[in-house]
């Protein structure tokens, strides 16, 4: 293969994933440390037993953008703001959903920022062993200039410029996570073996986490915000499925890349995760530090890739409420966007295990999505809106069994969290 022809399958490339927007701002809400860190205590503590679960979810998650792009790209209208206006209780329903969502992804905000400090912090600590262990100022330094950092980017207000700073992120962090799941990769029965359905004593709890995670309610949400400002329209049916499904499948890749290394260094040995640390002192004599190194640069990368959507989700859906527009330049998008990166710093400031409060948080998600695909369930259902592009046979037998599955899931959330409480 010449260089030419080299540089030219890189330029196809790159403009097949510049080309996947509103797909990698799904990716970016849906893959975070919160899914990195269920995604390595459920490996570490059940091995593959849970990859189903994410399968699962990963299919739900492709039908609900493909649903909520449809509907997007044929009404031109926007999540929000339709269901303010097209259903029944609609301002009700909306100002629910805008204070559920915010609520959960602000909550995750926190435990993302303590996460990725703590992870720079033990990086530096891999190849400085002379630090202390611990070092509740230097971790909370490291969270103040990485949100410093976040918000002077979200200054620049364009969405493009926000869409290939996501670019950089997400493809570090799956590069990352790949190369480190074939170094520690475990038996390939036991993989396999992960698709068979069942819940292991005692994993109710990863189970809730698992789709809080991957079926993020936010996910859906802002999806028909991005295809908008994408400037898709009903011409663009095709790319917006293609999108879907591709971001979905990228999802399932990642994902399944972090518990399949969980797997292979950690749960063969006993080993669970606790804290970050864990991470770091547990994945090192099986991989080596490289692969240590890579690993905890993927974790930062995913943190990263969701604080920035993070940041934006209350202006964004407060954009989407009043006219069903992205707003990115206001004084409002500043101002929130301020107070969420001083929200982020809470964990760092109190000092308490991001890991619980991330697994925590996306529990907490699962109870805002039945709401989520009840209202794209009615609205990509009305004649008079899509037209001779409503929801069909099979893309409602789709929503409906993700329905059913969000309210099987949400049940052994509240089993999970009543064992974790007790």
């Amino acid at each position: 293969m010449t260089m030419e022809t080299k540089k030219s399958i890189l330029k196809k490339i790159g403009r097949y994933i510049g080309a996947l927007g509103p797909g990698i701002f799904c990716i970016g809400y849906t893959i975070g440390t919160g899914s990195v860190t269920s995604m390595i205590k459920s490996g570490s503590q059940y091995g593959m037993q849970l990859l189903w679960v994410l399968l699962l979810s990963v299919i739900f998650a492709a039908v609900l953008m493909e649903a909520y792009g449809r509907y997007a790209v044929v009404t031109g209208e926007t999540a929000i703001h339709a269901f303010k206006n097209k259903l029944k209780g609609g301002k009700f329903w909306a100002i629910f959903l805008i204070i559920g969502v915010v609520a959960g992804q602000w909550s995750a905000l926190s435990g993302i920022i303590g996460l990725i400090s703590s992870a720079f912090y033990e990086m530096t600590r891999l190849f400085m062993p002379s630090l202390a262990e611990t070092n509740y100022w230097a971790i909370l330094i490291i969270a103040m200039i990485l949100m410093g950092i976040m918000y002077l980017l979200l200054l620049v207000g364009k969405y493009s410029f926000f869409e290939k700073v996501l670019i950089v992120f997400v493809s570090i962090m799956g590069l990352s996570f790949i190369v480190t799941m074939f170094v520690v990769l475990p038996p390939i029965e036991d993989i396999v073996g992960g698709l068979t359905p069942s819940i292991p004593i005692g994993g109710e709890l990863m189970v809730a986490a698992f789709v809080g995670t991957t079926m993020a309610a936010p996910t859906f949400i802002v999806r028909p915000l991005i295809v908008k400002e994408k400037g898709w329209g009903r011409n663009h049916l095709k790319e917006q499925t293609r999108d879907a499904l591709f971001s979905a499948f990228l999802m399932f890749v990642i994902s399944a890349s972090v518990m399949i290394a969980a797997t292979g260094a950690l749960f063969y040995d006993g080993k669970t995760v606790i804290n970050v640390l864990d991470m770091v002192t547990a994945l090192e004599p099986a991989a080596g530090k490289f692969a240590v190194a890579l690993f905890m640069v993927g974790t930062v990368s995913a943190g990263l890739s969701s604080v920035f959507p993070i940041m934006m989700v209350l202006p964004l859906l407060l954009g989407d409420y009043s006219d069903g527009t992205m707003d990115t330049t206001s004084k409002r998008f500043k101002l929130w966007t301020g107070v969420a990166a001083l929200v982020g710093l809470l964990v760092p400031i109190l000092g308490t295990n991001p890991i619980m409060s991330q697994i925590a948080t996306q529990v907490a998600s699962v109870f805002v999505l039945p709401l989520v695909i009840i209202g794209i369930l009615v609205l990509i259902n009305k004649k008079q809106l899509m037209g001779a592009h409503k929801a069909g046979i099979l893309l409602n037998i789709g929503l409906v069994a993700a329905l059913i599955f969000s309210l099987l899931i949400s049940y052994q959330g509240v089993l999970g969290l009543q064992s974790f409480f007790n």
